[in-house]
């Protein structure tokens, strides 16, 4: 897909940038690596020269790399939560003979960097998320700071502003361009807040506590997906190589090693902030079975070895960043269909409406439903 942006060292556009979303040669093609709010974001950034030798400058949540991608002669700090955003934006900039000389990528969970000047915040669909960042954006920087946030204008609520002004400051916004907004905010509000994060709460009919980073789905208490679901997990053999596949928080794999202690099980996650609620989650709640988990950061399972998997669990996302799409859910299908041993099941919970059976059965050639109710469908298919 081609950006309709990037300028030189002086300033001028002069030619585009190739941006693809990653992984590359998704189902869905018709979903494209930036947005008009990317592009309002970098056009005032050039125009009031806030990417030059003077300033260092932090982007947060840029999804694939569009915004970074136009100043990489410049000191850049990128943070995401996202390890598939990491790769797409290396991939982005190496397929447009850019260089990462400049730019250093941290994740969600890293101290942020020193002498910063300006930010670039991409607002993220997790209020949670934005809270978190905004505190350590606060916390860590002065009032010297030019914050610059963007969005799509219709996802710019009164809400997200008075967000913006809690826990920064002072805040304005700029004219719609493109359905795209610019936010400014000042870091001159004196409150001091602390954090709420990571959250802790009890999961119910056990005696768990579970930890949530800011950026996991449902961070205060068990999500109705996920509690339909333990309902019907399946008996597991001593000694199975079971993967949580978009594990979250880990209760999914917490449940299956509470009932069977000698399951081996690994938990898989593109968020760093996911997995990293999964280990906690383990290591506090079953510290006798850390050593039989591993925990991956990984685009689906694409470093798992072939017909090395007895049992796979999966609760598939329907998004990627703020686009509805099931191509993850297709991906995570055929990689799970490699991954699995001969006889080995796949087992899945889903809204009805999504129809991942028709999938299910063109990839395996055979489904089931084990369970449903009004909203939700538990299905498996052995390979």
């Amino acid at each position: 897909m081609i950006s309709p942006f990037i300028v030189n060292a002086d300033g001028v556009y002069d030619k585009n940038l190739f941006l693809d979303r990653y992984p590359v040669g998704q189902v869905n093609r018709a979903l494209v690596a930036w947005d008009s709010a990317d592009e309002y974001l970098i056009n005032y950034v050039n125009e009031q020269d806030l990417a030059g030798s003077q300033h260092k400058l932090l982007i947060f949540n840029d999804s694939f790399g569009a915004i970074t991608a136009n100043f990489t002669q410049s000191n850049v700090t990128t943070v995401s939560d996202s390890w598939i955003s990491h790769q797409g934006l290396k991939y982005n900039i190496e397929q447009n003979g850019l260089s990462l000389n400049n730019i250093s990528q941290i994740t969600s969970l890293d101290d942020l960097p020193d002498n910063i000047t300006v930010v670039l915040y991409k607002i993220p669909k997790s209020k949670s998320l934005m809270i978190d960042q905004l505190l350590s954006i606060k916390a860590k920087y002065n009032q010297g700071l030019i914050f610059i946030a963007s969005d799509k204008a219709k996802d710019i609520h009164s809400s997200t502003l008075k967000l913006f002004e809690k826990y920064l400051g002072t805040t304005k916004t700029s004219l719609a361009v493109k359905k795209a907004r610019l936010v400014f905010s000042q870091l001159n509000n004196k409150q001091v807040f602390s954090s709420p994060f990571p959250t802790i709460w009890p999961l119910e009919d056990s005696a768990f506590i579970i930890s949530n980073h800011s950026g996991v789905y449902a961070r205060e208490k068990l999500d109705i997906g996920a509690r339909h679901f333990i309902k019907h997990l399946p008996e597991v053999k001593a000694g199975s190589h079971v993967i949580d596949l978009g594990c979250g928080n880990g209760v999914i794999g917490l449940a299956v090693l509470a009932e069977q202690p000698k399951a081996l099980v690994t938990f898989v996650d593109e968020s760093y902030m996911a997995v990293d609620s999964a280990k906690t989650n383990i290591s506090k709640n079953l510290p006798e079975q850390l050593e039989q988990c591993q925990f991956m950061i990984n685009d689906c399972l694409a470093d798992v070895e072939p017909n090395s998997v007895d049992l796979i669990l999966c609760n598939p996302p329907f998004h990627q960043q703020n686009a509805t799409t099931d191509h993850i859910a297709w991906q995570m299908f055929r990689d799970s269909h490699r991954a699995l041993k001969n006889g080995g099941e796949l087992r899945i919970i889903g809204n009805r409406q999504l129809g991942y059976h028709i999938k299910l059965k063109r990839l395996f050639g055979n489904e089931k439903l084990i369970a449903s109710n009004d909203k939700f469908v538990t299905l498996s298919s052995i390979k």
